[in-house]
């Protein structure tokens, strides 16, 4: 009876006002290149310490869900990911748009995301305590083994090139390790400058990789940014729901997976998008079509990064340790308003938690139609939009984002450099998203490891530390899966009948057949 109390106090006309505000307000700064999650909550967290806690709690949620929805338009129109959460949107997500399903990639990633989000806000209102212990269980080798798991992606990114997808994803691990190590302190390949000890900034390279390649292609070609044969159809939501119905069960997988690694303190968004992809690839009878533009891959990854949201609040609100990055800035607004977290936010503190998720669960409710508006806006003003115009405004994006970051200007310039680089990396076939994920996965993979091999030094079971855990034999368990699955469904023919000729029936219509530069 309670709850239902709590769920009446979430409807009121104020946090029902302030959930569309924060949803709104989070989508925009989301779509914005180089504008983080993270930053759209630490920029409007002032504005929460003269509410009442709930309603406080209620915006910055609904700001947080937002913006990683809204990373997703950048990601499908522009082929830069507006958040980090959104990388793995960009695989299949643009070439959708190219070949004019940009408004049904966007009308999907809506749905995905509040099938995701939902997910992730019931659990965290049925399962919080239970799954907060079970994070306990990750150590540092799980931490380790998890991003070894994320990295047998390179293969499903190489593109039929698994020698120049290795090399970019020892490149991107060769990035991470710039400046002070993550264990030890020790300062590597700073090339003697005071600028690097602080290392690669992940957003800023993100930027730089992703971003200005494509500004100085738009730049140096004469056509149409986004080729549409014919004119947008609006929401095609009918269409939408269709397709998502047919792959409901990648919704439901991806979303229990980003709620998962939404628990892992520091995972994020990114690590559970890109896990969620690459089940979603190697389970699918389409998966010869992965990066070609199919839909199954734009909506695990959707499904799964906004489903983070609610699991990581689970370890933030029980345990008072951040889930993901925007947590973090959560949890200080939490410890300003006086709340304490721990199981007695639950019982003594109950009215504040109970409508905060109810209210997170309105929001994203409310994350269908306000998406459904802006993206059917966006998708129109990026299609017709002049490069005049369209280039100027992204790249001045990409300045103020990757300074917002930390204040700094050499971010800015490492964004450039790295941009340049990631360019001329892609006139010889080298494509920016394996470097991008070894960069990504690096710090984990080197401090999990590191910590892991100490751990096991100190009571003589190094073999015992890596290979003697049930969690950790699971996760290497998946990595093989990942790994021999390509060459299990070549050697058994599963999947394909869909790899060539006439498109599969599943497969949505195209005016003609999709393809990547």
């Amino acid at each position: 009876m309670d709850r239902l109390q709590y769920l009446f106090d979430a409807l009121t006309p104020f946090n029902l006002l302030l959930a569309l505000a924060g949803v709104v307000a989070g989508t925009v700064i989301g779509a914005l290149p180089g504008l983080s999650a993270t930053m759209a909550v630490a920029v409007l967290v002032p504005i929460t310490f003269a509410m009442e806690p709930a309603s406080g709690l209620i915006m910055l949620g609904a700001i947080y869900t937002g913006a990683i929805y809204g990373g997703a338009f950048a990601a499908i129109l522009v082929n830069t990911p507006g958040t980090p959460s959104a990388i793995a949107t960009t695989f299949d997500g643009f070439p959708m748009a190219k070949r004019g399903d940009g408004d049904l990639a966007v009308t999907l990633a809506a749905l995905a995301s509040v099938c995701g989000g939902m997910v992730g806000a019931v659990a965290l209102l049925l399962l919080a305590p239970p799954l907060a212990r079970v994070s306990l269980a990750f150590g540092p080798v799980e931490y380790f083994w998890l991003a070894m798991l994320g990295l047998t992606l390179i293969a499903a990114l190489s593109e039929g090139d698994l020698l120049k997808g290795l090399i970019g994803a020892c490149f991107g691990l060769l990035l991470s390790m710039v400046g002070v190590a993550v264990v030890g302190g020790d300062v590597r390949f700073t090339l003697g400058s005071p600028y690097l000890i602080g290392g690669i900034e992940v957003v800023s390279a993100l930027i730089g990789l992703y971003c200005i390649p494509v500004l100085l292609d738009m730049v140096g070609t004469p056509e149409a940014h986004l080729k549409v044969s014919t004119a947008p159809r609006g929401f095609r939501l009918k269409e939408a729901l269709g397709i998502s119905w047919r792959y409901k069960f990648n919704l439901l997988r991806s979303s229990v997976i980003g709620t998962f690694v939404g628990i892992l303190p520091g995972a994020g968004g990114s690590i559970a998008g890109l896990v969620a992809y690459s089940e979603a690839r190697r389970s699918s009878k389409r998966s010869r079509h992965f990066g070609t533009g199919e839909p199954e891959g734009v909506m695990a990854t959707e499904a799964a990064n906004n489903a983070t949201v609610g699991g990581g609040f689970i370890p933030t609100l029980v345990l008072g340790i951040p889930g993901t990055p925007p947590d973090a800035v959560i949890l200080g607004a939490l410890l300003v308003q006086g709340i304490r977290t721990g199981s007695s936010l639950f019982t003594e503190q109950a009215a504040i938690s109970y409508t905060f998720i109810f209210g997170l669960l309105i929001a994203t409710v409310l994350m269908l139609p306000t998406g459904l508006l802006i993206g059917r806006y966006a998708y129109k003003s990026i299609v017709t939009l002049p490069k005049a115009i369209l280039v100027p405004t992204i790249a001045f994006m990409t300045v103020i984002g990757s300074y917002a970051i930390q204040n700094s200007a050499v971010d800015v310039v490492i964004m450039f450099v790295l941009g340049i680089v990631g360019w001329v990396l892609a006139r010889y076939g080298f494509k920016p998203s394996p470097i991008v994920l070894g960069l990504v996965l690096g710090q984990i993979a080197e401090q999990g490891f590191v910590q892991g091999w100490l751990i096991g030094s100190a009571t003589d079971n190094r073999l015992g530390m890596y290979f003697g855990r049930p969690i950790s034999m699971a996760i290497i368990a998946f990595i093989v899966l990942s790994l021999f699955w390509p060459l299990v469904a070549s050697r058994f023919k599963i999947g394909g009948k869909t790899g060539g000729g006439a498109p599969a029936p599943d497969a949505p219509r195209k005016e003609k057949p999709a393809h990547v530069d």
